[in-house]
């Protein structure tokens, strides 16, 4: 890991950002996976996003990516295909508490899941028609497998992590995976209504939304991941986001330092 040791861009905003009460300054970070998916179809990338309801307690109101908590049983369910082991890798450094591949895989998965739920985009290929039992699928992918597909996983890229300030009511660990919108199979319309005014927009129409500052930071870095190539597995430093000593600094991932 390269430590930059120095505020990120946005940080100012980003540690100034109200606090909401009742947080407790020693909660531990839970992990939780975003996905962002860009079409490039009309030459100009846009990015899928929604606006959070504004009685929930996380970010309310806010525009955001689709995406949650990781769970259980993202570490239980088949995929059509693997994680690239170059995402492994990233997904590897400094993971706190117990790394493993099957933590690494199902923070990918988790991605896709919360994507669908919130969005009804599906990430996968047909599943060639086995049922839920010969799959002894957990309850939380059995509407995936419902709509007759298995989620894959070789495009996505993994190119940002951000950890959520301590004092705020619930803190994420959270890994920002991107893929191009080819990747989608299928939109069934239906979402678990968390995310509403779901739409594409462009990365220009995306600085007129109410986005959390720190989502404005993972655009630029999604910005200059697009400037490096088509998306897709890449063996590129990650930058990380966390407080250190009361600051909001910038880090970088890099399986090759």
């Amino acid at each position: 890991m390269n430590d930059t040791d120095r505020p990120a861009n946005g940080s100012d905003n980003a540690t100034s950002q109200s606090r909401d009460g009742g947080g407790d300054p020693d909660q531990r970070p839970r992990d939780a996976a975003t996905l962002v998916l860009v079409d490039m179809a009309s030459g100009v990338p846009k990015v899928l996003m929604g606006r959070r309801r504004a009685g929930q307690i996380f970010m309310p109101s806010k525009v955001v990516f689709p995406g949650g908590r990781v769970d259980e049983a993202d570490k239980l369910v088949r995929s059509g295909d693997a994680l690239a082991p170059s995402e492994t890798e990233k997904l590897l450094l400094e993971m706190k508490g117990h790394p493993s591949e099957v933590r690494a895989r199902a923070m990918a998965l988790a991605a896709i899941r919360e994507t669908f739920e919130e969005t009804g985009v599906i990430v996968g290929r047909s599943s060639g028609g086995v049922s839920n039992q010969e799959l002894d699928l957990p309850p939380a992918w059995q509407p995936f497998h419902d709509a007759g597909f298995e989620p894959l996983l070789s495009e996505l890229c993994f190119f940002a992590r951000a950890i959520t300030p301590p004092g705020r009511p619930r803190r994420y660990d959270t890994r920002f995976f991107c893929a191009s919108a080819n990747v989608i199979a299928a939109e069934t319309g239906v979402s678990d209504q968390e995310l509403e005014g779901i739409g594409w927009f462009s990365l220009e129409e995306t600085k007129e939304l109410d986005l959390p500052p720190i989502t404005r930071v993972i655009l630029e870095d999604l910005t200059d991941r697009l400037a490096a190539g088509p998306l897709g597995p890449m063996p590129h430093p990650v930058p990380f986001y966390h407080h250190r000593r009361g600051s909001f600094i910038r880090e970088f991932l890099d399986n090759k330092a």
